[in-house]
């Protein structure tokens, strides 16, 4: 039996992920960590009977205090609880905190030796640098947990990386791909909130209507796969089928297919060398009907950016994620129009922060 903490527990994905966990009995729930979501945490607790949970902001009256003390579960609670967990006799985290705030758990896990099923784009779009070189070092597996990575993934396994020529990255275009940009002001939270394909978080969501969550995978890709830069081409696929393809130096091509469903990535990281039966809704072919369209061009500053960081490194995945954390947030909270987020983005992107002294504490510190 395989003992595994999930981070993010709260959220859709670290849900989703207890979903798929509880449904074959080959692992235990051994920990749990969440930001501020008490109530649904004692729940999982109480369901699952972890060893620790995890929480950094909690009041101290909530019956998640007696449940633990009751039940002989470690509680840990501050601002870098997901850090201070007992890593020993773990086997797998899933690592689906999001934003900047995963970043410091996806180190630690590396230092203790954990394998990574890894939801948090943002550790590797701010240290990259960092993590990859660590996790050879202690011989750490990251396993993508993004549908668009597990899928790249699992078309290379087996393959010779030395015979791959473009890695295709799709995104199906979010719910305003055919709305010009000069439009943009008067789209609603709620509107930005309905993707037409995938059941997301909030911020995922409006990353996926700003196309941001594209240019964010695109530096994520770099750092999973080591490949270079103009090898990575993104693809607009509205439907949501093909989650993304490859191609080798013969011609041929590999594609990862499936219904827009996050249980199937999340299985995919679970399971190791085999696959996990889990409840999917399979495809009609009859009635399949696929379209691909390049990257939308009143949108091409976010590609461009992205291509940016790839190429100088330094701070600039930070700035870039930084900004787009808090445009994104001031957005939900009806302080800036839509359109703004991007405006949020290319100016504080335009300070150029460069160093060649990164580290994790540098990160945070320009975050």
């Amino acid at each position: 039996m395989k003992n595994i903490v999930v981070m993010g527990s709260t959220g859709s994905i670290g849900i989703q992920s207890l979903d798929v966990i509880s449904k074959d009995n080959s692992y235990n729930v051994v920990g749990l960590t969440c930001h501020s979501n008490a109530n649904l945490l004692f729940e999982q607790a109480k369901k699952y009977s972890p060893d620790f949970v995890a929480i950094d902001v909690i009041d101290s009256s909530h019956d998640l205090f007696n449940l633990c003390k009751e039940n002989n579960i470690e509680l840990i609670t501050g601002s870098k609880a997901s850090s201070n967990i007992p890593f020993k006799n773990l086997d797998l985290a899933i690592n689906a905190i999001v934003g900047t705030a995963g970043l410091r758990p996806t180190i630690e896990l590396i230092k203790n030796g954990i394998d990574i099923a890894l939801s948090n784009k943002e550790s590797l779009v701010l240290g990259g640098h960092i993590i990859m070189p660590l996790a050879h070092k202690k011989n750490v597996n990251i396993i993508p947990v993004d549908s668009e990575h597990s899928a790249i993934f699992q078309c290379l396994n087996g393959e010779n990386h030395k015979e791959l020529k473009k890695i295709i990255l799709t995104g199906s275009g979010g719910p305003f791909l055919e709305t010009p940009i000069h439009e943009f002001d008067s789209i609603t939270p709620e509107q930005a909130l309905k993707h037409p394909n995938w059941d997301m978080g909030a911020k995922i969501s409006i990353d996926s209507a700003t196309m941001m969550n594209k240019a964010l995978e695109l530096i994520e890709a770099l750092w999973l796969f080591n490949i270079k830069l103009d090898k990575i081409q993104i693809t607009i696929h509205p439907q949501s089928i093909v989650h993304s393809m490859v191609e080798f130096v013969d011609g041929s091509y590999k594609a990862h297919l499936g219904l827009p469903d996050m249980k199937v990535p999340i299985a995919h990281a679970l399971s190791e060398d085999r696959r996990l039966a889990i409840d999917f809704n399979p495809i009609e072919f009859s009635s399949l009907n696929l379209s691909f369209q390049e990257f939308p061009k009143d949108r091409s500053n976010i590609e461009n950016i992205a291509r940016e960081v790839c190429n100088k490194g330094g701070f600039l995945g930070t700035v870039f994620n930084a900004a787009n954390e808090i445009a994104v947030a001031e957005f939900l909270n009806g302080r800036i129009n839509f359109d703004k987020i991007y405006e949020v983005i290319y100016r504080t992107f335009d300070k150029n922060i460069m160093s060649n002294d990164v580290s994790i504490d540098s990160i945070y510190s320009v975050d």
